[in-house]
């Protein structure tokens, strides 16, 4: 029976867990922070809890212009609301950790980290157990899942009170009447969006003279534009140099002298690995100047039998690619079958209003890597489906492989895209024609229908 010794119970790590123990191997899963790990605990679960609710406000918001009187404003009990995000946490934390041991893996507590082979083991894990006498875990093959934490700046230190982390915000029990969120990437255009929902009045300070400067430039420049009509500031080519307390206020120090005030400031600059004091160096593990693990597309990293999967790895921040790059490693060690990543088939999501999900090639990649590409953007205004909900925001956006017609990729830019984005993931990674795409029945009215709308439009375009 083959041992595998896994480092870090997020996405990585129990999806990892679960395949490589339904193979027949013997798995133990060593876990300091929680099982589930920052995608459950402190990330996804709880701040796409927390924007299913700031999505109510929205629609209440937007009520008027369906003909519905919403009444007097609706009080928000952020006390509640984060005792719901942090009760849902922990449940998904408990349900993932029920099927792990009824899979048959081993939880162990504590610290792991590398250690010198002992006996017969290929490598070794060292487990420094809370209150307990330090454990030496032999195995075949070791995952590290180990994730990653959200980057602090030394002249904006985090209080957990007025100055927050993302990890931090759900200890709030009112909500900030002044909010600045410091960081315009994924992280902080989707905090900016949920807490101006929910009736905070947003400052979001922005470094690049656009908010998520990494995406899509057209679905970007619909988010901000509905950000400011919403009522936030947004302030471009602004970078931060420092945040600090006075009494109850906050004061954000920008590079050019300029200085923003507000009742609290969260800090969304970017993430680091969990890299250090695994015994990386000692096992022959390379990392990059930034600490995080190098591996190679089925997730070995430059030790024998050592693997890496997650955030620690810098390959892309999503958990469905930790769990992919978990999957990948259990196959590759247990000598099965198996298909290294390919990121061009990723689909991505960012939770705001609206939600902006993308697949495969868009403009931001495909001009850098790729420029022979036909694209065709459908403006969601003219969908019917989407006049009927009040929706005038968004649009669908597609590209295609000239000649062949074979899709490339997609953007999606309406309410609950992560939901559309699948039929577009589907195409891409089935190597599927416009011609396919759009020959497939939608359901009328409907969104989707768009999708379909825009691939024979590629096609008239491609026979025009």
């Amino acid at each position: 029976m083959t041992r595998i010794v896994i480092i870090g119970g997020g996405p990585g790590g129990y999806e990892a867990a679960l395949v490589a123990a339904r193979l027949g191997a013997q798995v133990t899963v060593v876990d300091r922070d929680g099982i589930g790990g920052a995608a459950v605990l402190t990330d996804c679960v709880p701040s796409k809890t927390l924007i299913a609710t700031s999505d109510l406000m929205t629609a209440l918001q937007d009520a008027p212009a369906l003909g519905v009187d919403s009444g007097t404003v609706t009080a928000v009990d952020l006390a509640r609301i984060n005792e719901r995000v942090l009760a849902l946490a922990a449940k998904q934390s408990e349900d993932i950790s029920e099927d792990l041991v009824k899979a048959g893996v081993e939880i162990v507590r504590g610290f792991g980290k590398l250690a010198p082979a002992d006996g017969a083991a290929t490598t070794a894990v060292e487990v420094a157990v809370p209150n307990g006498e330090d454990l030496l875990l032999e195995a075949d093959a070791v995952l590290l899942a180990t994730g990653a934490r959200p980057r602090e700046m030394a002249s904006a230190q985090p209080d957990g009170e007025r100055i927050l982390t993302w990890t931090q915000l759900y200890r709030l029990t009112e909500l900030p009447a002044e909010l600045i969120v410091v960081g315009s990437g994924v992280t902080g255009a989707e905090f900016a969006g949920a807490y101006q929902a929910l009736g905070s009045q947003v400052t979001l300070v922005s470094s690049r003279d656009r908010v998520l400067p990494g995406e899509d430039q057209d679905a970007a420049q619909v988010l901000e534009e509905v950000f400011q009509r919403r009522g936030m500031r947004v302030l471009g080519r602004s970078r931060a140099a420092s945040a600090v307390r006075e009494g109850d206020r906050v004061v954000v120090t920008l590079e050019d002298g300029r200085s923003v005030t507000g009742t609290h400031v969260l800090m969304a600059v970017g993430s680091l690995p969990n890299t250090e004091g695994l015994g990386l160096p000692e096992a022959g593990v390379q990392t990059t100047p930034s600490g995080h693990i190098l591996v190679d597309r089925v997730s070995r990293t430059t030790a024998s039998n050592v693997y890496a999967a997650g955030d620690c790895t810098g390959l892309l921040a999503l958990a469905s690619v930790a769990a992919m790059q978990g999957r990948i490693a259990v196959y590759h060690a247990l000598g099965e079958a198996v298909w290294p990543i390919n990121l061009k088939r990723v689909s991505a999501n960012i939770f705001t209003s609206p939600e902006i999900a993308t697949v495969g090639r868009t403009t931001f990649n495909a001009e850098s890597e790729d420029p022979r590409f036909d694209v065709v953007k459908l403006p969601l205004a003219t969908n019917p489906r989407a006049k009927m909900i009040g929706f005038t925001d968004g649009f669908v956006k597609l590209y295609a492989r000239p000649g062949s017609g074979t899709v490339l990729g997609g953007v999606v830019v309406a309410p609950r895209a992560s939901e559309l984005i699948h039929s577009l993931s589907m195409a891409v990674d089935l190597h599927l024609t416009v011609d396919q795409v759009a020959s497939v029945f939608t359901v009328y009215p409907s969104l989707s229908g768009s999708i379909a709308e825009a691939a024979r439009r590629l096609h008239s375009d491609h026979e025009d």
